[in-house]
C-alpha cells in the first residue's frame, strides 16, 4: 500500500474525530505547529524516521516532546496511535493529507500559478474570481515563478492545466496552421 495512501487514512480518521468534536480548524493549527516543530528540529526529523526504535519507544518520547510543546490531548492521543503503528515516519504525509481534506470539507481548491512575473493584486483577484466560477469552489492561489514562460501564465486546478503563457498560444497557432 502506499505510503501517500495510508497518510490520507490517518488524516481522515483525524478529520472524522475533529468534525464530531468540532474543532477542525484548531487541530488542523496544532497539526501544522507539530509538523514545522518536526522539519526545524534535526533531532526530532531522525525520531520520526528512525527504523530501530522500537514504536512503543518512539510513541513515549515523541509523546514527551507534544506534552513539553503544549499539544492537546487529542493530537498527541493521535500521535500516539501513529507511533505505536509504527507510521510516524509519515507524520508530514498525514499533516499534508489532513489539509487536503480539510480544503475539500471547506469547499478550496488549490491552484497553481506559474509566470514569468508576480501577478498583481487585482490579476490575482480576478484570477481567483475566474477559477472559482469555473470550479464551483473557493480558489487559493499558489504562485511560482517560471522564467521559462515568455508571458501569460500557466494554472493548474487539481489534473486540469489552462496555459494561457505565450509559448503556449504559438504552439495552438502553429499546430492550426500545420493542421490547415
Amino acid at each position: 500500500m502506499s505510503t501517500r495512501l495510508v497518510a490520507r487514512r490517518y488524516a481522515k480518521a483525524m478529520v472524522e474525530i475533529a468534525l464530531k468534536e468540532g474543532t477542525l480548524q484548531s487541530i488542523q493549527k496544532e497539526l501544522t505547529a507539530v509538523d514545522l516543530l518536526v522539519r526545524g528540529n534535526a533531532d526530532l526529523e531522525r525520531l520520526t524516521n528512525a527504523p530501530l526504535i522500537s514504536p512503543t519507544k518512539k510513541a513515549a518520547a515523541f509523546d514527551e516532546v507534544l506534552a513539553k510543546a503544549g499539544v492537546t490531548g487529542g493530537v498527541r492521543k493521535f500521535f500516539l496511535v501513529v507511533a505505536q503503528a509504527a507510521r510516524l515516519n509519515l507524520l508530514h504525509e498525514i499533516v499534508a493529507a489532513f489539509d487536503e481534506l480539510v480544503d475539500e470539507h471547506l469547499g478550496i481548491q488549490n491552484a497553481a500559478v506559474s509566470s514569468a512575473q508576480a501577478l498583481s493584486p487585482t490579476q490575482s483577484k480576478a484570477l481567483e474570481t475566474s477559477l472559482s466560477t469555473r470550479t464551483g469552489k473557493t480558489v487559493r492561489l499558489h504562485w511560482k515563478q517560471d522564467l521559462t514562460l515568455l508571458g501569460g501564465l500557466k494554472v493548474q486546478v487539481g489534473s486540469t492545466v489552462f496555459d494561457a503563457s505565450l509559448r503556449g498560444q504559438l504552439q495552438q497557432l502553429k499546430t492550426r496552421l500545420l493542421s490547415a
